[in-house]
């Protein structure tokens, strides 16, 4: 039996610094997805020179571990706890911020492959209450660290960004079940993903219109699904290859409180998120 779409939704732009983003989750139909409390689309745009680190875009971050995932162009971080790593096409940074953090992004075109285009997205993971009092972490992990599996019958393949699939576990931490896997589905091409009881399920289309459960979506969209045991048959018809996220796992179960930067359990530890920030407690960045 195929899912039920419970709802679907286009983003709407919100400017970060230079960038215009679509801004995808929350929504009006949801908070959350699993432990997902947030997501930002970067559409393809062309940069047509290097961006300098703007010191003034460095913000702090508390409770949550972002996760940023560039198809194309680059990502340079840099934070408070003297981490510093550039991603390339098809790579991730993943940041635990835990008891407190602040860091800088700099998304720049593909400096090893001379592309002219940046196109990406970041996801915040909201964390169980236990990990937001733990000190924050790091990784920058490039397209080739990553599981790629080549999909049944030549429909093209799965790339397991987070969690698992088919036995394939990405090393990217995760603090319960949870799953993001960027498709990609051959012209023609039909790939159906069987899907669990209870786990919470949504499809994002970046750029192309796509066929899901037999009803035409379109790019830009954001489907979400009930979370009874079903499966979600995604399905191109279009002459060229459609790119799918798909993402989700166990539902948060923990009360929550997202204001700004800060997704805490409890409004007080909302406001003690921003006094150790102004205090000076989540550090500082030296640039290098």
């Amino acid at each position: 039996m195929k899912k039920h779409v419970i709802f679907k939704i286009s983003g709407h732009p919100s400017n970060v610094g230079e960038i215009t983003v679509s801004r995808v989750l929350p929504n009006p139909f949801t908070h959350h997805i699993g432990h997902f409390v947030f997501l930002d689309y970067i559409a393809p745009f062309a940069r047509k020179h290097k961006m300098v680190v703007n010191k003034n875009m460095a913000h702090p971050h508390r409770g949550i571990a972002t996760l940023t995932y560039i198809l194309n162009g680059e990502a340079e971080h840099f934070d408070s706890r003297g981490n510093h790593a550039t991603i390339y096409s098809g790579g991730v940074q993943w940041m635990k911020s835990g008891n407190g953090i602040i860091h800088n992004e700099i998304v720049n075109a593909d400096s090893k492959t001379d592309g002219l285009l940046n196109h990406g997205f970041q996801f915040w993971v909201n964390l169980p209450a236990k990990h937001k009092k733990e000190n924050p972490d790091y990784m920058a992990v490039q397209a080739n660290e990553l599981p790629l599996l080549a999909l049944d019958n030549n429909a093209g393949f799965l790339k397991v960004i987070l969690g698992e699939f088919s036995g394939h576990t990405s090393q990217i931490p995760t603090y319960a079940r949870q799953y993001l896997y960027h498709i990609r589905i051959n012209e023609g091409k039909t790939f159906t993903l069987p899907a669990e009881d209870g786990l919470e399920y949504a499809v994002f289309l970046p750029q192309h219109d796509t066929t899901i459960n037999d009803s035409v979506y379109f790019s830009g969209q954001l489907i979400g699904f009930d979370d009874k045991k079903g499966e979600i048959e995604i399905t191109n018809h279009l002459a060229t290859e459609a790119d799918i996220l798909l993402f989700g796992g166990e539902k948060y179960t923990e009360p929550f409180v997202a204001q700004g930067p800060f997704v805490m359990n409890t409004q007080d530890e909302i406001y003690q998120a921003h006094a150790d920030y102004r205090s000076g407690k989540y550090g500082e960045i030296i640039y290098r």
